[in-house]
């Protein structure tokens, strides 16, 4: 496919809206100081001030009430230190991550930082729900492959001519030879690759996720100001960074960074295996299932991949496997795991901190998870051919070069991002070969069902019944159904878990009948 040409226009609100999203992981790794937890004042010590039904009691039975308070003054105090580490831990990480991400555009251009205008306002995709979400809203027509050269210049991978550290294309603004185009091939239908500057920030930076500080002082702090100290002495957020980048952005986009993080947990992290079992694994199996003979790779497509482990998943099973991707914000996050991190387990980051409700204890809020799990390189072992490519779906793969190029499209809490789930499920139906498989798994909570206003994006919500009945018009048979009972980014150790009862479907396209219906 020829790589898609940006007018002037279109390239000016992808740089806004990436420069927004970029302020927003900088907004979180230095938070203003005044909304930092600080510690209490107690030398001198603060007047206690009971409540007015305390100051009703008699002072016998007032004095073990004051007595509690101060303890929970104390506690409160040292938790807060503790957790004002964790945070530093995580701008540090944050910061390695964006220093690793070459932006598909030059940024140094439209530096008047005005965001109003930018793609997530022209589209309207604000949505700001993170318990399972795509965050659809940062970016319309992206098309950045992140291959899986670098995976294989570190590790196990039997690939010797890989270069390390590649994403979205080639380093250093240079187009690869004809020759390395055919020593490196890797499936990418439906992108166009970018030559990607860097964003400009010091290379001497320690590249470790946390900045070589011992993740396991959490529960060792200092009684200093942890958050100043620790990122000091590692990534000031932003040293080196154009001050653009530090846009004065809405808190929703800082509540997507957190988003994120708990995203890693799922898809990196030990943590989430028992979440990847629940929605990975049966597709997995299934898959297995329908092609018994990989002998030559078949395809198959991965519409919103977030952190791409789902797709490299496939991929390890002998497929030719393309995620393919919306979301800057998951695809800076994507980039450093896949292309960036040396080793299992080299990272660590507190993603549950942010929220105070449903604790066991103070140890289950501030607990670290390390990441990755599993080295990205180990896992793909069978096939090269595994890409990224970002952009939003129903652009990227309406394409006609498209039309009946992949075995299979897996879809993973995907459907239900759809502005008109009908067009999502009549590009499936395209993109698949005659006999192609469409694997589905997720829930219909439809991510644009609230919105109400005249200058509201449109929204489709159909039932599961109507969905299976478009499929069906469209040329699909259901050969398997069953509902799953899965989370979405859940914390394992909370007081309150929200489950799905999610729809899983095998559905095979049949060419012949999807013919006779388009004769009718």
């Amino acid at each position: 496919m020829a790589e898609r040409r940006y007018t002037e226009q279109e390239t000016a609100l992808e740089i806004k809206s990436l420069r927004r999203i970029i302020a927003a992981y900088f907004k979180y790794a230095s938070p203003d100081p005044h909304t930092l937890p600080h510690l209490p004042s107690t030398n001198p010590p603060v007047p206690f001030r009971p409540s007015s039904p305390l100051r009703a009691l008699h002072p016998a039975a007032a004095a073990p009430c004051r007595e509690i308070y101060w303890e929970l003054l104390f506690h409160l105090g040292l938790k807060y230190q503790r957790l004002r580490w964790c945070i530093s831990m995580n701008a540090s990480f944050v910061m390695n991550m964006l220093e690793a991400f070459d932006p598909p555009f030059d940024m140094s251009q439209n530096e008047d930082g005005d965001c109003h205008d930018c793609a997530e306002h022209m589209h309207g995709h604000n949505h700001a729900d993170c318990a399972h979400s795509s965050e659809r809203s940062d970016c319309s027509r992206s098309a950045v492959t992140a291959n899986n050269s670098a995976l294989h210049a570190q590790h196990d991978c039997p690939r010797e001519d890989a270069k390390s550290n590649e994403c979205c294309g080639e380093a250093g603004n240079k187009k690869a030879s004809p020759q390395s185009q055919s020593d490196e091939k890797v499936h990418t239908v439906g992108c166009s690759q970018h030559a990607v500057p860097n964003l400009g920030t010091s290379q001497g930076v320690d590249k470790s996720c946390n900045g070589g500080e011992d993740t396991s002082a959490a529960a060792n702090y200092k009684d200093t100001d942890c958050f100043a100290s620790c990122t000091d002495e590692n990534a000031t957020p932003g040293h080196n960074m154009p001050p653009d980048f530090h846009l004065d952005v809405p808190p929703v986009d800082v509540d997507k960074v957190r988003c994120i993080i708990r995203n890693i947990v799922r898809d990196w992290a030990q943590e989430g295996q028992i979440e990847r079992d629940e929605c990975y694994k049966p597709i997995l199996e299934e898959l297995n299932r329908l092609f018994p003979d990989r002998s030559r790779p078949p395809s198959c497509l991965v519409p919103g991949a977030g952190l791409g482990r789902l797709a490299l998943e496939i991929s390890s099973l002998g497929f030719v496997s393309q995620g393919n991707e919306f979301s800057y914000y998951m695809m800076i996050c994507s980039n450093f795991i896949l292309n960036h991190t040396q080793e299992a387990n080299e990272c660590t980051i507190y993603p549950w901190i942010h929220s105070n409700c449903n604790s066991l204890s103070d140890n289950d809020q501030l607990r670290p998870v390390s990441f990755p799990d599993i080295h990205p390189s180990s896992i793909c072992w069978v096939t090269e051919g595994f890409s990224m490519c970002a952009g939003d779906f129903v652009e990227v793969y309406s394409e006609k070069s498209q039309e009946s190029a992949w075995d299979a499209v897996v879809t993973c809490f995907f459907l239900d991002t759809a502005h008109n789930i009908v067009e999502y499920i009549e590009i499936i139906s395209k993109l698949l070969k005659d006999g192609g498989v469409w694997v589905n798994m997720g829930p219909l909570l439809y991510h644009f069902a609230d919105s109400y206003g005249p200058d509201d994006d449109m929204s489709i919500e159909l039932s599961l019944e109507d969905v299976k009945r478009v499929a069906y018009h469209y040329g699909f048979v259901l050969e398997v159904e069953k509902m799953i009972d899965t989370t979405y980014t859940a914390n394992m150790a909370s007081m309150m878990q929200n489950r799905y009862r999610a729809a899983f479907w095998t559905m095979r396209k049949d060419a012949s009948r999807s013919k006779a219906k388009k004769h009718q």
